[in-house]
């Protein structure tokens, strides 16, 4: 069967719809440290590279990555969650300010640092990762903080996207009241999971697992493997499981090279397969995933353009290296060629 694509007129469309948004990220804000070099030696104290340093920069990481993606779409974005009260945190908030990411109600808290992830990268390979953070939740006062924010904005909000990467913000009380908000509102609510961090994941619009995380969330084994997603026995189980359980409007699950799956319920899911044409990193590339799509249904496409427009924008950031978004000009160019 040939595959629906978008025309460029179309894709024009919804990014000039996109550009009067305006989306509210909430979750897990994180700083993304990267630290580049080359290795032309082993230690001779143990049997590891050493990397000798280039240089070094700093990325908005987790929900702030998220976020990011979005302004990189010209979307106005405003982001929520709850960071220490320590350097990383001054640092993380100029990079936002610089993205044009609306930050006041990125919460400071002297009861957790701001989560930071080193990665070490020599000749555009990940070499190792450090990470510095708490994993405990947060208390009902800054719960009660955020959702008094969100509450303030809710009305002139398009859409809202959670970002849980089991970091503490992404609590059952937070995610029960930023649904009934939502569904109060008739805003869209996205949320990208992560099955470690066990949630009641019921009444959302979008959840965006991966392959891993589908099955987890179904709570069965990946037994099976096959190049069409379709006859994939058991990932079919696991979305059907998913989508009954859970009851999503929607469900999106990446495959990485095998593209993506889109899930609803009473239609025959639809495989979309992967534009990538280089892959160097996929740091992020679920980030983009989450915010193309939240970003591509506020602006009016239908769930197969959103699917569509986000693989396309997977394709292009999977090809940078670290984590890295798309420009409204890199995209559309995409979809020319």
């Amino acid at each position: 069967m040939k595959q629906p694509g978008l025309s460029s007129a179309r894709v024009r469309q919804i990014l000039a719809a996109a550009r009067k948004t305006h989306v509210v990220v909430i979750g897990d804000a994180m700083l993304d440290h990267f630290i580049w070099g080359n290795v032309a030696r082993i230690s001779p104290e143990a049997p590891v590279p050493v990397v000798d340093f280039e240089r070094e920069s700093f990325m908005p990481g987790g929900a702030a990555n998220v976020a990011r993606n979005l302004t990189a779409l010209d979307a106005r974005t405003d982001l929520f969650g709850v960071v220490g009260q320590d350097v990383s945190a001054e640092q993380l908030k100029r990079l936002l300010t610089q993205q044009h990411i609306g930050c006041k109600n990125l919460l400071a808290s002297e009861a957790r640092p701001t989560s930071v992830k080193t990665r070490i990268v020599a000749h555009k390979q990940q070499v190792v990762r450090i990470d510095r953070e708490t994993r405990d939740g947060i208390d009902a006062a800054v719960t009660r903080r955020l959702i008094r924010a969100l509450e303030s904005n809710i009305s002139n909000v398009n859409a809202v996207i959670v970002g849980d990467y089991g970091k503490g913000v992404v609590t059952q009380a937070l995610l029960e009241e930023v649904k009934s908000l939502c569904r109060s509102h008739a805003v869209w609510l996205s949320f990208d999971p992560k099955p470690v961090h066990d949630l009641n994941l019921t009444g959302l619009s979008l959840i965006t697992p991966n392959r891993k995380e589908a099955f987890e969330l179904a709570k069965l084994s990946d037994e099976t493997r096959n190049q069409n997603p379709l006859a994939d026995t058991n990932l079919m189980r696991a979305a059907d499981r998913l989508l009954n359980e859970l009851r999503p409007a929607l469900l999106l699950i990446t495959l990485g090279e095998l593209g993506m799956l889109l899930c609803q319920r009473g239609q025959k899911p639809y495989h979309i397969p992967t534009v990538a044409q280089e892959v160097f990193d996929v740091s992020g590339a679920g980030d983009t995933v989450i915010a193309t799509f939240t970003l591509a249904i506020a602006a009016g496409a239908s769930p197969l353009e959103a699917a569509i427009l986000s693989n396309h924008a997977a394709g292009i950031v999977v090809g940078k290296i670290g984590t890295a978004t798309v420009a409204p000009k890199e995209l559309l160019a995409s979809f020319s060629s």
